[in-house]
């Protein structure tokens, strides 16, 4: 990270000269990203990345069912198989990534320096940032809420029942302010212990160092996976904020945009039309137009983006469509346990949805 923190610098030395980067600075309560008001770096990332031969992706790392270094030695979850489907489409190789972790605080100055190409980190599309930051949100793979989790024997139910209580969180992140923000409107006062280091804030929770932690509730029961004692801990069932988590990338290059994407309506359409990797095969000779179009047997549909237009079976063949990514990451047969709920696809209650591919 020598090079991202070397830029980080003349990031800051430049807004001293010119005395601000972008008007008023936020207060320094709030989880607004501190990164400045950024031009995009180029306008030709697409191109930048054809040249390079692999996709450089910005991941947590540290997260279990989104993306993390497994058994294997290999990055998985839900957010690294998203870069994977990405670089199917680019360059139909799913393992030509460069996987980088980042923390939450470095997270956006790595996207506009260049230093990734795409940001698929469990990050919440917000209007500060999408406005801000000269960044472009792509569709959402993850809906969230943030939640509290607490020791069993706490006696702690509700997030009244914080009001004087010590809670860990992450800074640079919307936890910190949505948190703040739940308490003032509960008239409950607590003590904020804010770590720049994911790590760190759960290790001070399960040192018994703070009363609770608040995240991502998908954060929360993955890390709970990870404590010396999971079972005697739980995360309580009040949610109290929206979080879409989505991928990103830098603006000013329409084409880059539109390829992650149509890449992720890809995955989600394969589920709706009941194309998976098992039956890829057996799908490429489907009469139905709409497959065939889909697939690529048949018509040009790649073309707009500069790909083949077999693209989306490349993909399907690569990671599966959405579905499956998520079962495989997140679903029943995890650690984690989680139901679809809001992550279904519209046609059963849920929110994901993808516009025709025509």
């Amino acid at each position: 990270m020598h090079k991202l923190f070397k830029l980080s610098g003349i990031v800051l030395l430049s807004c001293l000269s010119l005395m601000a980067c972008d008007g008023d600075a936020p207060p320094a309560s709030t989880s607004t990203p501190t990164a400045p008001n950024a031009t995009p770096t180029s306008s030709n990332r697409l191109a930048i990345i054809k040249q390079r031969g692999k996709l450089v992706c910005g991941v947590s790392g540290e997260l279990p069912g989104f993306s993390f270094v497994n058994a294997q030695g290999n990055y998985a979850g839900l957010d690294a198989d998203i870069c994977r489907a990405v670089a199917t489409t680019l360059f139909n190789d799913p393992n030509a990534v460069e996987f980088r972790n980042l923390n939450a605080k470095e997270r956006f100055l790595a996207l506009q320096t260049g230093e990734v190409d795409l940001l698929s980190r469990n990050t919440t599309l917000t209007m500060s940032r999408d406005t801000n930051l000269g960044i472009t949100f792509a569709p959402v793979v993850f809906y969230d809420g943030q939640a509290v989790m607490v020791r069993q024997n706490s006696g702690i139910t509700k997030l009244a029942d914080l009001a004087g209580k010590s809670v860990c969180m992450q800074t640079g992140t919307t936890n910190e302010q949505n948190f703040t923000d739940q308490m003032r409107t509960l008239k409950a006062a607590f003590t904020p212990v804010v770590f720049e280091d994911v790590n760190t804030t759960f290790a001070t929770y399960a040192e018994g160092r703070c009363d609770a932690v608040t995240a991502d509730r998908s954060q929360l029961v993955s890390r709970r996976q990870t404590l010396p004692n999971p079972e005697q801990n739980i995360v309580l069932p009040e949610v109290f904020s929206k979080e879409p988590l989505a991928p990103a990338v830098i603006a000013g290059d329409p084409a880059w945009r539109n390829m992650v994407r149509w890449t992720i309506y890809a995955l989600i359409n394969a589920e709706e039309l009941g194309i998976t990797q098992a039956n890829l095969n057996q799908q490429l000779q489907n009469p139905d137009p709409n497959v065939r179009r889909f697939l690529g047997v048949e018509g040009e549909l790649g073309q707009g983006l500069g790909v083949a237009p077999d693209f989306v079976a490349n993909i399907i063949k690569a990671v599966g469509n959405y579905g499956e990514i998520y079962e495989r990451n997140l679903g029943s047969q995890t650690p984690l346990k989680l139901e679809r709920g809001q992550n279904n696809l519209w046609t059963k209650g849920g929110l994901m949805y993808s516009p025709p591919f025509r």
